[in-house]
């Protein structure tokens, strides 16, 4: 089966794009565009980078609930952009579970606290983790785990299947990944402005009832993933039950506000 509707992309204002679709068995209902080319991922670099903090939490190597970050939060806190860290400096702008503040420094800090436990450095610890049990040989983190992962379309659909069946963790484990952390916490979604409630979990973003939102009109409640400002995202839908990823090379802004929702919609209506 290959998915028509990924065609699409075809139509964005981009130099470049692809994109793929996988159900959970790791069929990959259809690909376009290069989808081995490597592009940066900004913030879709979180997803993987709190995979490989649930799995420093099940090897016992940190807990959810200990100190990480600023006084008072929590690894968990970190995870769920409620730490009250600042979007990408070190001041401290809310007190922990107040409200939902995203930051990259926080996920800066998740990689500080993972190494400091594992005496692994956090790209070294991601790679060992998660990249090499799932195949993922051509995605690369030489920074911020926030934002400086380069992956392709190819590895992110190994990685989304992943999430979708997990071997790598305990299906306990990613269940509370993808549920609401600090339920009725209002704050903003970059991009698309305040939302009351804002909705994550464990370094996913939920879409819930969010209006607007990245995702498709039709895409269910459950829905989660993330999108980064160079022009990617990551969705899994559990009531459709599949995935799709979406990498280009523009910048993210109005093109994608008015693009992603009908290709999502589109790519929907076809998995069903």
């Amino acid at each position: 089966m290959s998915l028509k509707s990924l065609a699409l992309i075809e139509n964005w204002p981009v130099p470049t794009a692809a994109a793929g679709v996988v159900r959970a068995d790791g069929t990959v209902l259809g690909l376009h565009g290069p989808v081995e080319r490597p592009f940066p991922l900004a913030s879709v670099t979180k997803p993987l980078a709190a995979y490989a903090v649930l799995v420093a939490y099940e090897e016992g190597a940190i807990e959810l609930d200990e100190p990480a970050g600023p006084a008072g939060a929590t690894v968990r806190h970190l995870l769920a952009h409620t730490s009250g860290l600042a979007f990408d400096d070190e001041r401290v702008m809310f007190g922990p579970g107040e409200r939902r503040l995203y930051s990259n420094t926080g996920f800066e800090r998740l990689g500080d606290h993972v190494a400091k436990a594992t005496e692994i450095p956090f790209p070294e610890y991601l790679r060992q983790a998660v990249l090499e049990p799932l195949g993922m040989t051509s995605t690369t983190l030489s920074g911020s785990p926030a934002k400086d992962a380069v992956s392709t379309v190819e590895d992110l659909l190994r990685f989304a299947a992943e999430v979708q069946r997990p071997r790598l963790l305990d299906p306990r484990t990613v269940a509370e990944a993808m549920s609401v952390q600090y339920p009725g916490t209002k704050g903003v979604l970059p991009g698309y402005g305040h939302q009351n409630p804002n909705d994550w979990g464990l370094g996913f973003e939920i879409r819930d009832g969010k209006s607007p939102h990245w995702t498709g009109a039709s895409s269910s409640p459950r829905t989660f993933g993330h999108f980064g400002q160079s022009g990617t995202f990551l969705w899994i839908d559990p009531d459709a039950g599949v995935a799709c990823v979406a990498l280009a090379d523009r910048a993210f802004g109005d093109w994608a506000i008015e693009a992603w929702p009908g290709f999502t919609d589109a790519v929907l209506t076809e998995a069903a």
